[in-house]
């Protein structure tokens, strides 16, 4: 049985610029995100990785196509039903944590609840507070917390809401091996316990073997896919990539 689709695009376009400087990001991409899924976006620098994310995500327009969140058609909706959308219905994790020094980690975490006018799920919450593991830390300040620490409190921002998708751009970049390894199982235990959609772009394939499946993209376009991934599968995946597009 196919699952239901979270977010997706047909013939997504993306170009910047004209003429000499004229770069086509993204060429025709139809892709689509299961609901309970974890999905990681891999290519070569360039490939158009962060665009494919962050068109789908609502956070750039593209230049043509269809992207779509759940039942929901973005193209075509104003900013201010775009903002809406994203504020209720998308959490997003960047490699910069974003969050606010002046707010404790609590504070940072209810942030996007707080200026939507909603409370806290209180099952939610405790179970989001479980598996990030920051109990003995929430009252804390974002200087008082180690760069892992602030990146689970970004992580549990993001989930808070209940979203229909989690966004995470190169999410482990700023992370040592063992706040990545911490950040990624919450990723994937936010998959199989909550039921969450998970959307990641990363160049790492120890990163990508968190996911359910890798989608592979070189000169804006789809190439591969790969199922169960392994760090070791992930990495001939994008050797062959490269040379391919070298």
């Amino acid at each position: 049985m196919k699952t239901k689709a979270a977010a997706g695009a047909k013939a997504l376009t993306k170009i910047y610029g004209a003429g000499d400087s004229r770069v086509v990001a993204l060429d025709h991409v139809d892709v689509e995100f299961h609901t309970g899924r974890f999905t990681a976006i891999m290519g070569p620098s360039g490939s158009g990785k962060s665009t494919l994310m962050h068109c789908v995500a609502g956070l750039d327009e593209p230049t043509s196509g269809t992207v779509f969140l759940g039942d929901a058609v973005l193209t075509g909706l104003g900013d201010n039903q775009l903002t809406a959308l994203r504020r209720d219905r998308v959490g997003f994790v960047f490699q910069a944590f974003n969050l606010l020094p002046t707010l404790t980690a609590w504070e940072n975490i209810t942030l996007p609840l707080d200026l939507a006018g909603r409370r806290p799920d209180p099952e939610l919450a405790a179970t989001i507070m479980d598996a990030v593991g920051l109990a003995d830390r929430l009252h804390h300040r974002p200087s008082q917390l180690s760069g892992g620490q602030q990146q689970r409190v970004a992580c549990a921002r993001a989930l808070i809401t209940g979203p229909d998708v989690v966004f995470a751009d190169e999410p482990t970049g700023a992370l040592d091996s063992t706040a990545s390894a911490d950040l990624l199982g919450l990723l994937r235990r936010s998959v199989d316990d909550l039921g969450q959609t998970v959307v990641m772009v990363t160049h790492e394939p120890a990163a990508a073997a968190y996911a359910d499946r890798v989608l592979f993209l070189a000169d804006g376009r789809l190439v591969d896919e790969l199922a169960a991934p392994t760090a070791d599968r992930v990495l001939d995946r994008m050797k062959n990539l490269e040379r391919v597009t070298v």
